[in-house]
């Protein structure tokens, strides 16, 4: 708790979901239970490729306690957020291993498993198209023919009768007289596999269809009235019509971002109309049917002058968006107006493309786009400065945006914190100057080395999105914040309770918040891109300060005094000239009663509203725009590792992590972001990877097969925080989420360099691959 004449930003408070969620009372969509419930489950493709020749239900539909089963013939609408190429079932063929080919609803689970080995479903088998380099070539099987015909947001650019959901393309200077006047000329690629969430509690939904009509989803998701709009457009039913509620969500990582398998509740719940239909994803299913990060090849090349400066770049990168690539797509964007990392270069070429393939569905995963084009541009930035001579952290010094500098898009950049974030990132790691490969003295077991890399990153979002706030405050003096920003265990509802009751002047224990409910909510576009402390914080702002004039305002004719004379503080109202007037803010709530017994004012009810404003569109040929996206986030991480030259192992020992959160609201909450971010991070560097037979089927489905980062791998953790304030943002905030774990994986690989000569340009970074690399370095 935060003494009342204390200010609550920057405090360390306790937070506000915590004893929900230590004793276990919080609710979560799976814990949900209703009368009348049915259970569903899905039958799902045993091909990567094929026509649906016959799908026959009709014995499934017979079976005793099955009230309902759908097939993609009885549900043909197309859905998705940017690009309208998804169907809840497949319609006349199936595109990925394990795509959803009919549902049933039934009385219990058992009855719906069984229900599903009686659907006959006959198939004719299509080559698969799994190869990402080859599925752009000519000739290449199409895995959407119909690509031509799909409804997408202006910002996307598919290709017709190819495999390019989206091709994003950075024109900036002259590339080719760049190159001209470089002294040196680096070329390299890099490769990074899919990889999955990973979060503890997989998608459930229930849906509920109901007599007057109205469909209510109660939804693991980050992204109620996203979910809500997509199913409008895709039904063509009146938003008044479809309602969602979200319960705390428990883990998300962006891929519960959207519309996803909810969708395939939709029409289970509209034929077995009365009961609520539940799905509960198996583990199995969250890894393979669920969004998964794409893969992603890239060749990257830049130019330098023998003084360090860059002088061209010119990135190419290929996505493998998988089988539906209505979110993917913005990924492959994300990632090319991202595409000169935390560098001033002035001649930029980039193209980035999003292309189907035969595998599971891609989508958006913390920080997407930049965890994998980071990944080659910060090992790239070190092979450089190698190459030149030079000390990696001096390299980039050079080249850091600064004040005034352009980024890929043209955008001219202030408030630019990332020199001070690698200044204070190798300062905690105690860099000393590194200046080439590591070579282990003759017998070493064990070598120990440093690596360091750079981040930013800005919200990917529409120019748009905007949030709402309502500050509803109770003549018992709590307040209820009514805004619909989803708790994911990111500590979303601590921070923006903090700057309610800063603004307000109550205390930050007295304000409830209750989850997302697209009826009665205010409104909030996603819980993604590391925007909530930022977008619905001002929100949150702008409502308390709309209460607070209320209850001043209520205050001044009670007491009889100018506005400009009333304090507002831990919960009471008092007279700044006289403390000893004063009342419990409680008793102004609905108005006040002045001394003839007359009322004035009435309840108080504060709103707020933000969007960011002046985002301009990204020119379709050359992605250039005085302001693409609401603000660049910087950071830098340094990491010590350990490799045993024997078994080919990493152990990260020491990381130091600095970001520019622009103003930090809790401290607590903020490191957590970080902790958990560096550990994610250093799970996909050394661990994770989906990996895929030659007829598309995922080989690893489980935690037995594919190893995340445990307990026992978190090494030491230096945490820093600069803070350049966003002029925009709430007390000058920005968000860092999403950012903490992009530059984990090229950190380790350039430790890994330095330590043993070895250059990894392929996740993960395996012993088995470590060790390899070493024998035939």
């Amino acid at each position: 708790m935060v003494a009342t004449n204390a200010s609550y930003i920057g405090a360390e408070v306790v937070r506000s979901d915590a004893r929900e969620k230590v004793t276990g009372s919080a609710r979560y969509a799976g814990d949900l239970k209703f009368d009348r419930m049915l259970h569903a489950k899905l039958l799902r493709s045993k091909y990567a490729h094929a026509r649906l020749v016959r799908v026959d239900a009709s014995k499934a539909s017979r079976l005793p306690g099955v009230k309902a089963v759908v097939t993609g013939g009885d549900f043909p609408h197309r859905m998705g957020l940017y690009l309208v190429d998804r169907t809840p079932y497949a319609v006349d063929k199936v595109r990925y291993y394990g795509e959803p080919v009919a549902g049933v609803a039934a009385i219990s689970p058992d009855v719906a498993e069984e229900a599903l080995s009686l659907i006959e479903v006959e198939y004719e088998e299509l080559p698969p198209v799994l190869d990402l380099l080859e599925a752009v070539k000519p000739g290449s099987p199409l895995v959407h023919p119909e690509l031509h015909e799909y409804e997408h947001v202006p910002a996307i650019f598919p290709v017709p009768h190819t495999n390019i959901s989206n091709h994003f393309r950075i024109r900036k200077g002259n590339v080719d007289a760049g190159f001209a006047e470089a002294d040196l000329i680096v070329e390299d690629t890099y490769y990074v596999p899919h990889i999955q969430h990973s979060p503890i509690e997989p998608h459930a939904a229930i849906a509920l269809y109901d007599s007057q009509g109205k469909l209510t989803i109660w939804a693991s998701s980050q992204s109620p009235f996203a979910m809500r709009k997509i199913l409008s457009q895709s039904l063509k039913w009146p938003m008044h019509k479809i309602r969602v509620i979200g319960p705390y969500v428990g883990g998300g990582f962006g891929g519960k971002a959207g519309l996803n398998v909810e969708a395939t509740l939709v029409p289970l719940a509209m034929k077995a109309r009365g009961y609520a239909v539940k799905l509960v994803c198996t583990r199995e299913e969250e890894f393979r049917d669920t969004f998964v990060r794409q893969g992603m090849w890239c060749r990257l090349k830049t130019g330098v002058k023998r003084n360090g400066r860059i002088t061209a770049q010119e990135f190419e990168m290929y996505w493998d968006g998988g089988a539906y690539t209505e979110y993917g797509v913005n990924v492959t964007r994300a990632a090319g107006y991202s595409s000169a990392g935390v560098y001033d270069i002035p001649n930029m070429k980039t193209d980035s493309y999003c292309v189907y393939t035969n595998k599971p569905v891609g989508g958006p995963l913390r920080g997407f786009g930049h965890g994998e084009n980071h990944w080659a541009i910060e090992q790239h930035m070190d092979q450089i400065a190698h190459k030149l001579g030079m000390d990696p952290v001096e390299f980039r010094m050079v080249n850091l945006q600064r004040e005034g500098s352009t980024n890929a898009t043209g955008q001219v950049l202030h408030n630019v914190g990332i020199g001070k974030c690698l200044e204070e990132a190798a300062r905690l790691i105690g860099w000393t100057k590194v200046t080439g490969p590591g070579r282990p003295e003759p017998g070493a077991k064990k070598v120990r080395a440093k690596g360091i890399a750079c981040m930013t990153k800005a919200p990917a979002m529409p120019n748009d999105a905007a949030s709402t706030a309502i500050v509803k405050v109770n003549d018992d003096g709590t307040v209820v914040l009514n805004i619909s920003a989803q708790e994911l265990g990111q500590g979303a509802f601590t921070v923006l309770a903090q700057i309610c009751a800063e603004e307000l002047g109550v205390r930050y224990e007295d304000i409830r918040i209750y989850p997302v409910d697209t009826d009665h909510g205010a409104y909030e576009w996603q819980t993604v891109a590391s925007r909530i402390t930022y977008s619905c914080g001002r929100a949150v702002m702008e409502a308390a300060r709309d209460a607070r004039r209320q209850l001043v305002d209520h205050a001044s004719k009670y007491f009889g005094v100018r506005a400009e004379d009333i304090g507002v503080a831990g919960g009471e109202v008092f007279v700044r000239t006289d403390p000893r007037r004063r009342v419990p803010v409680g008793k102004l709530a609905l108005g006040a009663t002045l001394p003839d017994f007359s009322g004035y004012g009435g309840p108080i009810v504060g709103r707020g509203k933000f969007i960011p404003e002046g985002i301009v569109a990204m020119d379709a040929e050359t992605g250039q725009s005085p302001k693409p996206v609401a603000n660049w986030t910087y950071g830098a991480q340094a990491v010590e590792i350990e490799v045993d030259l024997e078994t080919g192992k990493i152990e990260v020992k020491k990381v130091a992590a600095v970001y520019d959160a622009g103003r930090v609201i809790n401290p607590v909450t903020a490191a957590a972001q970080v902790e958990g971010g560096v550990v994610q991070g250093l799970s996909i560097a050394l661990f994770e990877e989906m990996k895929f037979d030659d007829k598309g089927r995922l080989l690893n489905p489980s935690y037995v097969d594919y190893k995340i980062a445990t307990a026992a791998e978190i090494p030491e953790m230096l945490i820093g925080f600069v803070e350049v304030p966003q002029e925009d943002g709430p007390y000058g905030a920005r968000g860092i989420g999403e950012h903490v774990m992009v530059p984990t994986p090229p950190a380790i690989a350039n430790a890994l360099f330095h330590a043993v000569g070895v250059r990894m340009r392929r996740l993960p970074m395996t012993s088995e691959s470590v060790y390899w690399a070493c024998k035939s370095k």
